[in-house]
């Protein structure tokens, strides 16, 4: 018999000072049997950087063909594709290929060592952006997981927060990789 996914509700408040973003969203996130609560938790981060009314969750590991997250534009095109974790080079390139803006939320202790040897094959592609969510935010992301939560998220001046009315996140990213422009 086949494991199914777990769910996860979220009421996340979001409110991006530098983006001018100020929305609520009612989040219905399903956990891959395999997936981590941390993995979740980095999902849900990458939602809230993210936030658009168009922004959708995608079946990543559920579906190959899938990132974690995804912005289509009117017409069904791609315009940002969204992964989570350490993919491979080829995953990579092939979203660059498909999608104006790539982005990958690493969030792993050698997320350095796996950039450094994806580098030079995903080097032109100048679409890709590579963000480093440092292990201790990651872990305390992770604390806050509950199969019901109810958050808060505030950007300012590049600084992240995120709490659940206990406990407060300051989330520390590094960009190893930013999208280059033609």
């Amino acid at each position: 018999m086949a494991l199914k996914a777990t769910i996860y509700k979220a009421e996340l408040n979001i409110a991006d000072m530098d983006r001018n973003y100020y929305q609520e969203h009612a989040l219905t996130i399903a956990r891959h049997p395999s997936e981590t609560e941390e993995r979740v938790m980095i999902r849900l981060l990458a939602f809230a950087l993210h936030a658009h009314e168009a922004l959708a969750y995608g079946k990543d590991l559920f579906d190959v063909e899938e990132p974690a997250l995804w912005l289509k534009d009117l017409t069904g095109a791609i315009d940002t594709w969204i992964e989570v974790g350490q993919p491979e080079e080829r995953r990579l390139m092939k979203a660059s290929g498909r999608a104006e803006h790539v982005v990958v939320y690493s969030y792993s202790a050698v997320s350095h060592i796996w950039f450094k040897q994806i580098a030079k094959q995903i080097d032109r592609a100048r679409n890709i952006t590579i963000v480093n969510i440092a292990a201790e935010s990651s872990a305390a992301l992770e604390r806050m997981a509950k199969r019901n939560m109810q958050l808060q998220c505030t950007i300012q001046d590049g600084q992240v927060w995120l709490t659940d009315g206990t406990d407060t996140v300051q989330v520390e990213r590094e960009t190893l990789l930013a999208e280059r422009k033609y």
